[in-house]
């Protein structure tokens, strides 16, 4: 199946003549070369490729490019150099009314300023692209109190932006972007203004959405735990370059740089760790008793492991299909330490 988004070679440089600098840069020229030419590297030759109904997310410290990405996927940035296809279709050459109309029909965004308009009231905001699409009024009142009951703002439908906390702020945006049910969301930092109890819902809620609708998600956070628990694949980004794009499991067992294996060395590999990370191909073994299930981390199945008396343990997908092996001796180094 065709990729939802497609970037090959992406470049956005921020500078006078972009293009032109580009074209004579030297080869493997730094992100500290580039700087001191007079130029910032937002995104450094990136290539990624978002499935449908993939969490794909993007995470990396402040300045390493994650947001400046985003709004290449969707043209809120014009790229320097490369090619984004959205469906197969190149966005670049999309004149602004057929953009405008991607944008409103296929994406949700959710950006670190809200962007709320501050003369109507949160029902009216989170409605407001309902009406753009020309929803008659009922139904567009329908789905924005739906989804204000969502994200647990129930009873302050008629306030203002301005009669809100920043994080009530935020809430007002995440609605607003799930009113539509798009194609594909783009979310920045979209949880970071909420309290803990709130933000794990919010989670929660992406979780069932994505598994229920499966739609395309890129998402972005500068906390690993977050990724680690939303994810199919994390794309951990320096200097504007993507340094690894896998799996949690992936990431967490085989950092392929030293800046990965910092995002990792304090993380608890057996929460982390599915059964799936550690399985390995059947290859004809004769495998005994039940299957573990896929998706369970190996501190979900510690016990278990602590009382099993079989080294190969088959693993399951949620169908009950057998996928791999799973062997005991690795799944308990992990889970208590390599002795």
């Amino acid at each position: 199946m065709a990729p939802v988004i497609s970037a090959r070679s992406v470049w956005k440089l921020f500078g006078a003549h972009p293009e032109k600098y580009l074209r004579t840069m030297p080869e493997n020229h730094s992100f500290d070369d580039i700087r001191a030419d007079g130029y910032i590297a937002g995104v450094k030759d990136v290539s990624v490729d978002v499935s449908q109904g993939e969490m794909l997310v993007i995470m990396g410290l402040s300045g390493s490019g994650k947001s400046t990405l985003v709004r290449c996927f969707s043209r809120l940035h014009d790229i320097t150099s490369g090619t984004i296809e959205v469906d197969g279709q190149d966005i670049m050459s999309l004149a602004e009314k057929d953009l405008i109309e991607l944008r409103r029909s296929k994406m949700g965004m959710v950006f670190q300023s809200f962007g709320l308009l501050p003369h109507r009231t949160v029902l009216e905001n989170v409605a407001f692209p309902l009406e753009m699409r020309g929803q008659d009024k009922y139904t567009r009142r329908e789905r924005a109190l739906e989804v204000v009951r969502l994200v647990g703002l129930e009873g302050r439908e008629d306030y203002f932006p301005r009669e809100l906390s920043g994080g009530q702020q935020q809430r007002v945006g995440i609605a607003r972007s799930l009113a539509i049910e798009p194609d594909i969301w783009f979310l920045d930092e979209p949880f970071s203004a909420l309290d803990p109890l709130i933000r794990r819902e919010m989670q929660d809620e992406f979780l069932r959405l994505q598994e229920m609708l499966g739609k395309t998600i890129v998402f972005i956070t500068h906390d690993f735990d977050e990724a680690l628990r939303l994810a199919d694949r994390i794309a951990i980004m320096k200097d504007g370059a993507i340094e690894q794009c896998d799996t949690p499991d992936a990431i967490v067992m085989s950092p392929a740089t030293e800046y990965v294996r910092k995002f990792t060395e304090d993380i608890d590999k057996a929460r982390v760790v599915h059964a799936r990370g550690l399985s390995r191909p059947v290859n004809g073994m004769t495998l005994e008793g039940n299957a573990v299930d896929a998706k369970a981390t190996i501190q979900d199945l510690a016990r278990q492991l602590v009382n099993e008396t079989r080294e190969a343990i088959p693993v399951a997908d949620k169908s009950g299909k057998v996928i791999g092996v799973m062997h005991r001796s690795e799944a308990l180094d992990l889970l208590l330490g390599a002795g």
